[in-house]
């Protein structure tokens, strides 16, 4: 069942435009990830389909709920998650969550059992008492989804939701989002970390407005249409700033401290690889066909944009 529908969505501010004729669909109970550079047009879906924002043509429709026609329906059964959460830092983390309870409509008789099981399920308990900021980047990321989801919305936007979070918080708060997949809330999220865009049911590649590339994290890379040689060599990352590639590499990204080359045939192109490398110095070289990973597929679309 599709939860969400996005139909030939367009959206330009002046001269500029940040969406063209995008189109996708989220089934329920999944996560969908729209991973893309800053300025592909993430933010301002998120925008129109949380009914901040009007779209120029196309429609958003929720569960059957169009955004522009039924707007208040459409803001009583989602929640969102702006990358800039708007708590209150001078107020305490149970107060935080009260004011949230107060702003959605949340009835008393239920408002005492639903900040109980938010708290049980983001681990703020301990934190009741303390002001939002001076909690952690992590806590302050968990107590934003929780104020988020004071009105148990079903359909949750969350635009990069874990950026300049630490590694341990972003593994905690990804955890708590599978729980809320898990337990049926459908999540259209932002990401720039490839990571995370693995964890996602359904990504879409978005440039310029647009998907350029659809499908699952496991799929992905096996469609990719080209091959991958993972390269090692002491000094290499620094060295090869200076080196010009032959043409039948097609494309060269560092990942770490070694390259990826991207060429049509592995098998081929490893010892031609490997010479060139001895011939400009660079010996002790490690050198193997790997398959490609979800950043490698990201990579290729984003740098040809197809």
């Amino acid at each position: 069942m599709q939860t969400i529908t996005v139909n030939t969505l367009s959206k330009s501010f002046g001269a500029i435009t940040a969406l063209r004729n995008l189109s996708f669909s989220v089934t329920d109970a999944t996560m969908y990830g729209l991973i893309g550079p800053d300025g592909a047009g993430k933010s301002t879906f998120m925008r129109i389909a949380t009914c901040l924002l009007l779209q120029n043509s196309g429609t958003v429709t929720i569960k059957g709920f169009d955004t522009l026609k039924d707007a208040h329906e459409v803001k009583r059964i989602i929640g969102y998650m702006p990358q800039r959460f708007s708590l209150y830092t001078d107020l305490t983390v149970k107060e935080n969550l009260n004011f949230f309870a107060d702003l959605f409509g949340v009835k008393k008789k239920e408002r005492r059992q639903q900040i109980d099981k938010l708290l049980e399920f983001s681990q703020l308990r301990p934190f009741l008492s303390r002001r939002a900021g001076d909690l952690s980047g992590g806590m302050k990321q968990k107590l934003a989804l929780s104020c988020m989801l004071i009105h148990t919305p079903d359909v949750l936007f969350l635009d990069e939701p874990t950026t300049g979070v630490d590694p341990v918080s972003r593994q905690e708060f990804w955890s708590l989002l599978n729980e809320l997949r898990d337990s049926g809330s459908t999540i259209v999220v932002s990401t720039p970390y490839m990571d995370e865009a693995e964890r996602l049911d359904c990504v879409g590649f978005i440039l310029n407005g647009a998907i350029i590339l659809e499908g699952s994290p496991r799929d992905l890379p096996q469609q990719y249409k080209y091959e991958i040689i993972a390269v090692r060599a002491p000094g290499l990352v620094k060295l090869s700033r200076k080196l010009s590639f032959p043409d039948y590499i097609l494309n060269v990204q560092t990942f770490g401290d070694h390259l990826h080359l991207t060429v049509e045939n592995a098998v081929d192109a490893i010892p031609v690889v490997n010479s060139f490398l001895k011939d400009n110095g660079i010996h002790s070289v490690s050198i193997e066909r790997i398959t490609p990973s979800m950043e490698d597929v990201f990579l290729e679309h984003m740098v040809n944009g197809h």
